[in-house]
């Protein structure tokens, strides 16, 4: 099985070089290092596994903060900067893609760009003290020259002794090894030191100490183990000790932040008297079925849960949204925290957290923030049990919103990029008809053909790909503007030539005794923001963008939005559509340039932050009903309905409104994202009795 690295999320690792840099030495003798005031404040070490004195993760600490580097743009001459803020005097090279271990925290820099000649890192240029788009995968590390700068002495450093520390830990399954369901949850528990596997004594070993082993792993608690079974089974096997004396509390994200003790080289007698740790481990219920648990759930409080992660590359992350009075909204990351987010992860079937996300990393939401200065022991079984500071409108913003990386077990389950794969050499199609919701763990999981498959012939024309991003866009509808937009408009028939040609009206136009008479029209604006971690981009390139000449204009996509008028029931009574036949930035963020716009033929697209703004009085901007009898109905609007593009979150797609129409008047109310309300306010929504009147209450 493949096991869990501690190293992933813990800023505890073991380190050689803990260097204060206003009082490192200079890259000259004749240079006074305590004039070096760029770095000011600023405190360099080294750290991961496995490493040299004078290698590794770069790791800096501001305001009192350790973080990392991401090594996007990184080089060797930013390289040099750093290896002379630690202490050395060059570097001989540079390490990306987390080679020591992916650090926890903040990442402080990211674009960072030296010209090598730079006294300090924070002459370099940079996105700034803490803006960064990268996870913990890409921080940066640095091979420094084993050589110290002149006047550099012992004193300026804080050796930390060379202990062993615990690298991994994993669950060994003590018979069936190899052959049991995947995750493994009951069995030995292991830590990788430098020097191979090793087992845990289990004499004081307690729960505290399986619930952080369990949470580490991926599982949100743990049970009691047979004990007598694996003692018997103990004196049959030869053991090989590493580490004793653990002691959690419990709370912990990782076993390195309990106390422990590990087994000098020469201890003759290792764990007397006692034997194996053995911990058994409850799978959260996204694992229970196949593990084979799903009858050992532990009990689940009754009713929709009130915890949820949105816009996530993978399950157990994503933005943290919590449900108040009937409406989700988000966490403010003031105080957020590791024993916070575990708590989240735990709540939600997850294991302990492996980062606490600030600043919006798992992009913006929309709406409500309802919590701010969240502040968690790590023993709530709820993140509302954890005392809070309820939120004003001054308080946060959204740019501000906490997220969450859990901890997952290993179900070995892997997704493989297969966009270029050439499957010239495939003989056979093992499986079509794949249709996924979006939340199973492998593909086995979706509804698909069975055996039976339709493909009758093989070849690269017949294979599916796939192309993996960390990142996606995610796109929501402003619903307040539709509700304040709507209106209706008795249009002349000579007036939707260009309209009617790109199939903007309703089928009974095509009869109509053009160019007299009119239809009615439904109007609104929309106004669709990215909130998501990437732009939003036409699926097609401009290449094969398709122009009309009745308009003027070009098409990046045949349909970017559904318009529809349904019945309480659900039955469809109208409908329109939306080409994208200009996206482009209307307006952004404060602190966010425009970077698509249509003029001139030029790019089209919408930027993590913007929005694109589709007014009312624009062609096709509208749904005909001329059709459409008096009565109460619902509005629908879909964005990206065909999933043409990839977005983070597919649910706040859809926008709907309860809407009265008298045959002469419409009003439009309620209007609200699809994934905005609870399950209870959505039933309630659906059997709306509608208006009697056009007092809206």
């Amino acid at each position: 099985m493949r096991p869990v690295s501690v190293w992933q999320w813990s800023p505890w690792g073991l380190l050689l070089c803990l260097l204060c840099s206003s009082c490192l030495g200079s890259p000259s003798p004749s240079t006074d290092p305590e004039k070096r005031a760029g770095s000011q404040g600023l405190r360099f070490r080294l750290a991961g596994f496995p490493r040299k004195p004078y290698e590794g993760r770069v790791e800096i600490q501001r305001a009192g903060e350790w973080g990392t580097i991401c090594d996007d743009d990184f080089t060797l001459q930013a390289a040099h900067v750093l290896c002379r803020e630690l202490g050395f005097t060059e570097a001989t090279g540079w390490t990306h893609s987390a080679k020591y271990g992916p650090g926890t925290g903040r990442i402080w820099l990211d674009n960072l760009s030296c010209s090598g000649t730079e006294q300090s890192v924070t002459e370099c240029a940079s996105r700034g003290w803490g803006n960064s788009d990268c996870t913990h995968d890409e921080d940066a590390g640095v091979i420094c020259k084993d050589q110290r700068l002149p006047g550099f002495s012992d004193s300026n450093v804080i050796e930390v002794e060379h202990h062993l520390q615990v690298e991994e830990v994993r669950i060994r399954p003590a018979v069936g090894w190899g052959r049991r369901p995947l995750p493994v949850t009951e069995g030995l528990v292991e830590v990788r030191l430098p020097d191979g596997w090793s087992q845990v004594c289990d004499k004081g070993w307690s729960a505290h100490n399986s619930h952080v082993v369990c949470g580490m792993l991926g599982f949100p608690s743990e049970k009691r183990v047979n004990a007598a079974f694996y003692r018997l089974l103990a004196q049959r096997q030869q053991h090989s000790f590493g580490l004793h004396g653990v002691a959690c509390m419990g709370t912990e994200a990782h076993l390195s932040l309990c106390s422990l003790e590990f087994y000098r080289a020469n201890d003759t007698a290792r764990c007397p008297g006692g034997g194996p740790a053995v911990v058994s481990c409850v799978p959260g219920p996204l694992y229970a079925a196949s593990s084979g648990q799903k009858k050992q759930q532990q009990s689940k409080p009754q009713g929709e849960a009130r915890v949820r992660l949105k816009s996530g590359a993978h399950p157990g992350e994503g933005r943290v949204e919590v449900l108040k009075a009937s409406t989700w909204g988000t966490v403010c990351d003031r105080k957020w925290d590791l024993h916070a987010a575990s708590v989240v992860c735990r709540e939600l079937g997850f294991g302990s957290a492996r980062e606490a996300l600030s600043g919006a990393r798992m992009g913006q939401g929309m709406g409500a923030i309802h919590l701010s200065e969240v502040r968690c022991s790590g023993q709530e079984l709820s993140l509302w049990k954890c005392p809070h500071k309820n939120i004003t409108a001054e308080d946060c913003s959204h740019s501000q919103d906490a997220g969450v990386r859990c901890n997952l077990p290993y179900t070995g389950a892997e997704t493989r990029e297969t966009w270029y794969w050439d499957s010239g050499n495939i003989t056979e199609v093992v499986m079509s008809g794949v249709r996924c919701t979006g939340t199973e763990l492998s593909l086995d999981q979706c509804a698909h053909h069975g055996t039976h498959t339709t493909c009758k012939r093989t070849g690269t024309r017949f294979t599916a790909g796939v192309i993996c991003s960390e990142t996606a866009s995610d796109l929501l509808l402003h619903s307040a503007l539709v509700q304040e937009t709507a209106y209706i408009e008795d249009r002349p028939l000579h007036m939707l030539y260009c309209a009617a040609e790109e199939n903007c009206l309703a089928s009974s136009a095509r009869s109509a005794n053009w160019p007299y008479g009119h239809r009615r029209l439904l109007r609104f604006s929309s106004q669709i923001h990215n909130l998501g971690r990437a732009d939003f981009r036409p699926k097609a390139g401009r290449h094969s963008w398709v122009w009309h000449e009745c308009h003027g204009h070009y098409h990046s996509m045949d349909i970017f939005t559904h318009y529809d008028i349904l019945t309480p029931n659900g039955t469809k009574v109208a409908e329109g559509h939306k080409a994208s036949f200009c996206l482009e930035d209307t307006e952004c963020q404060e602190d966010v340039s425009k970077r698509y716009e249509c003029a001139n033929f030029g790019e089209q697209g919408i930027t993590v932050g913007c929005w694109d703004l589709y007014r009312h009085d624009i062609d096709c901007q509208w749904i005909d009903i001329t059709d459409v009898k008096p009565g109460n109905y619902i509005l629908q609007v879909v964005i990206n309905p065909n999933f043409e593009v990839a977005e983070s979150d597919f649910t706040n797609n859809a926008m709907k409104c309860n809407c009265k129409y008298d045959g002469h008047r419409i009003w439009v109310h309620n209007c609200h994202i699809g994934d905005a309300f609870s399950e209870e306010a959505n039933r309630r929504f659906e059997r709306y009795p509608g208006q009697t009147s056009n007092q809206i209450i």
